[in-house]
């Protein structure tokens, strides 16, 4: 799955992060920073948790998997296959992180991405070190981004009248998982719940004219994500309006968004740019993204976010207006911003901003 070069830079960011701080070694026992250290590990049984069944001590000289004796078969032989470890393994009745750090690294000086007892906690911190996406990272990055934006776009392509969210969502997980790809978010409105909830969980509300799908898909520790609007028979001129704006709004916000911007700076572009569209407040009713890779986004953008833009960096920026919205993940690459998951014959809209030519996903008319 990785490849030895990929590790070797996540060492070494590593023991750049040690030196800084002073540390003997990090424990990184959630499935994201799990996932990024062995270039795509899945630390996790339960999709819902962010700590994972095992984690890592990584030090300058050793690597330790820490985990019981239920999940160390399946971590070793299907996730960390020809990585050089050693091992903490306790009984699964009385497996418990922190004694196992104790056991490993007593007496040292220690960072975690999790509360533990005696350690400093650096999640923040530790994320950043994945902000940057390797050669490797961004081969399967795009791999994934296509294989979710075909997904997404199959499943639209099912959605009938009369269908129940319920449904719709189950069409969705099921194109995402027959391409070995976890929908960790499945979010579907149709008609009034549209128009109502910015994050709508499916229900057995049943579909009469539009419907919005959106899908956070994750393989490999990666996550892309995505959102498409179908409507059956005519588009209403209101609506037709409010997508015409918001993809402007998406594509203000992914044109800004080049290696050594300010964060905030990209935010205040796609706040620019509602306001432009005649929505100046929209963007106070839901979160407008930010950046992505191992987590759906590391932390939710705003005007005040001082980071910059990393070379090769993902981001998801999720722009909407009542009733409709626009998102998909993107790479922001030394030549520019790179959408990764556009749908195949999808209809899309051709928009300027900040001298680039996007094209953004319309509405699917059936």
């Amino acid at each position: 799955m990785s490849a030895p070069s990929e590790i070797v830079e996540k060492q070494r960011r590593v023991n750049e992060f040690l030196d800084r701080g002073g540390y003997d070694g990090v424990v990184l026992a959630r499935t994201a920073d799990f996932a990024w250290f062995t270039g795509g590990g899945a630390s996790f049984v339960n999709l819902a948790e962010e700590a994972g069944v095992g984690a890592l001590l990584v030090q300058r000289d050793r690597k330790i998997l820490i985990t019981n004796n239920v999940e160390r078969p399946r971590l070793l032989e299907e996730e960390l296959a020809g990585q050089e470890l050693g091992e903490d393994i306790s009984p699964w009745a009385g497996d418990a992180l922190p004694d196992a750090v104790e056991r490993v690294a007593a007496g040292q000086k220690i960072a975690a991405d999790v509360p533990l007892p005696g350690a400093t906690e650096c999640a923040a911190e530790i994320a950043r070190l994945r902000s940057s996406l390797t050669p490797e990272e961004v081969t399967r990055y795009r791999t994934l981004g296509q294989d979710v934006g075909e997904a997404i776009g199959e499943a639209c392509m099912k959605l009938e009248p009369g269908m129940a969210e319920h449904e719709a969502a189950a069409a969705l997980a099921a194109a995402h998982y027959g391409r070995g790809i976890q929908p960790i978010v499945v979010l579907v409105a149709a008609d009034g719940r549209l128009s109502k909830y910015r994050h709508p969980i499916p229900t057995g509300n049943e579909i009469s004219r539009v419907v919005m799908l959106v899908v956070c898909g994750r393989r490999h520790g990666l996550i892309t994500s995505a959102t498409r609007i179908v409507h059956f028979g005519p588009v209403s001129e209101e609506l037709r309006r409010k997508h015409d704006a918001v993809v402007a709004v998406d594509a203000a916000f992914i044109a800004a968004t080049r290696p050594g911007a300010r964060i905030g700076d990209v935010f205040q572009a796609g706040l620019a740019a509602y306001a432009a569209q005649g929505h100046p407040d929209e963007w106070e009713l839901h979160h407008q993204g930010g950046p992505t890779g191992y987590a759906a986004r590391d932390y939710r953008a705003t005007a005040d976010t001082d980071d910059t833009v990393e070379p090769n960096q993902a981001f998801a920026w999720n722009p909407s207006i009542a009733g409709t919205k626009s998102e998909d993940t993107i790479i922001a690459t030394p030549e520019g911003p790179e959408v990764i998951s556009a749908s195949p014959g999808f209809p899309t809209i051709e928009v300027s901003a900040g001298g680039l030519t996007l094209q953004r996903s319309d509405i699917l008319v059936r």
